[in-house]
């Protein structure tokens, strides 16, 4: 199943609202413009974006004259595209590169680094994985096993160590490997505590200082909000945070399979202006997807 296909499963939510919206015939009237707005609303989009997305397409229709649902279906897709950030950099094939996924508990930050660790080790880079999780046992044994299945070394260490020196040891390794990707797993924190944010900061900036030391030449560290769809608007307020304390370089969206609205994809990539890495549509190694806003707003308005 390709991205569109599986997206548009994943998105029935949205889309059924929109599709709602999109049943008329004849001219569009007034009231079809606040329900578009109210609908983006409730699909997680935010207040601001969907005022901003309501009133571009409201003056582009004037001005070309849409009437038709599938004109404006179209033309919606169209602007809401637009306001996704684009990638510059994607740190999982341009290497080499070092990644240090960090979020809340329950985002998917283990099960997500597995599945980037299998599929670039089946496309031939040789990679290193690191369990920074040092507080949650099933953390470190979950990594284990996707190492295992890839066939990538995983560093680690008792549980209750200083995250810190694991990534420390992690990039140690990298060199000894000459590893293409590192990717390293952080312990899940809320954004609303302010103690565990300074200690990922600290993380962050041991990693960044020791990768600037690897024996091929410095590594690019890199920092990936892993955010669960179906937290809604939250997400965004989790993004806002970690942004802030950390300097998020991108996002990783996952559980797009299952309820989730899909708006907030839209509200983070707007709002932080971070590009979206990947998106999760499915359990399987191949259901973690590269991003692409095309297929993304079409599957989200049934384009």
């Amino acid at each position: 199943m390709g991205l569109f296909d599986a997206l548009a499963r994943g998105l029935e939510r949205s889309r059924e609202a929109i599709n709602e919206l999109f049943y008329f015939g004849g001219e569009v009237t007034e009231d079809f413009w606040e329900e578009l707005e109210d609908t983006l609303v409730m699909g997680d989009m935010g207040a601001e974006i969907a005022m901003d997305v309501s009133d571009d397409l409201r003056d582009l229709a004037a001005r070309k004259n849409l009437k038709t649902a599938d004109q404006l279906r179209e033309a919606l897709a169209d602007k809401l595209e637009q306001r996704f950030t684009s990638i510059e950099v994607d740190p999982f094939r341009e290497t080499p590169s070092c990644v240090l996924f960090v979020g809340i508990n329950g985002a998917g930050k283990t099960t997500t680094v597995g599945k980037i660790a299998s599929a670039a080790h089946e496309a031939g880079k040789r990679v290193v994985i690191g369990s920074a999780d040092t507080f949650r046992a099933a953390a470190i044994e979950q990594l284990d096993v996707w190492g295992q299945r890839a066939g990538v070394p995983v560093v680690k260490r008792d549980r209750g160590s200083d995250p810190a020196s694991v990534c420390y040891d992690v990039l140690d390794e990298a060199d000894k490997q000459n590893a293409d990707l590192v990717l390293i797993d952080t312990a899940g924190r809320l954004h609303t505590s302010s103690d565990l944010m300074r200690e990922l900061a600290k993380v962050v900036n041991v990693t960044r200082k020791r990768a600037e030391k690897c024996a091929a030449g410095p590594m690019p560290v890199r920092v990936v909000l892993v955010i669960d769809a179906g937290t809604g608007q939250n997400g965004l307020n989790q993004a806002l945070e970690f942004n802030e304390a950390l300097g998020l370089d991108g996002i990783i969206l996952t559980k797009l399979d299952g309820t989730a609205k899909g708006g907030i994809a839209l509200a983070v990539s707007s709002k932080l202006g971070l590009p979206i890495y990947r998106v999760g549509v499915g359990e399987r190694i191949e259901d973690l997807q590269e991003f692409d806003a095309h297929d993304f707003c079409r599957a989200l308005v049934g384009a």
